[in-house]
């Protein structure tokens, strides 16, 4: 059995499940809010997570506007809320 990976997002520390997407480790933790918009901050989490939105993007190990619902949690991984479309 493979243990959990541990990752951060916006500072936490935060597991997720071996093979497990960005967006289904933060929404097993009930992070829902993963970015705002840049006009009137209205918050965006996970919405069809199968990368066809654009809401579910986060800033991973520095660059911004990645989908969280497509890319693998690796050990380590620094994720944070991204503020509209810039990182």
């Amino acid at each position: 059995m493979q243990s959990n990976i541990e990752f951060t997002f916006d500072g936490q520390k935060m597991l997720a499940l071996p093979g497990q997407s960005v967006g289904a480790a933060l929404l097993a933790a009930n992070q829902r809010t993963l970015r705002t918009t840049r006009f009137n901050e209205n918050e965006r989490g996970v919405f069809c997570g199968i990368g066809i939105c654009f809401d579910c993007l986060v800033v991973i190990n520095g660059v911004g506007n990645q989908r969280a619902c497509l890319i693998e949690v690796t050990a380590g991984m620094n994720v944070q809320t991204q503020v509209g479309s810039h990182a």
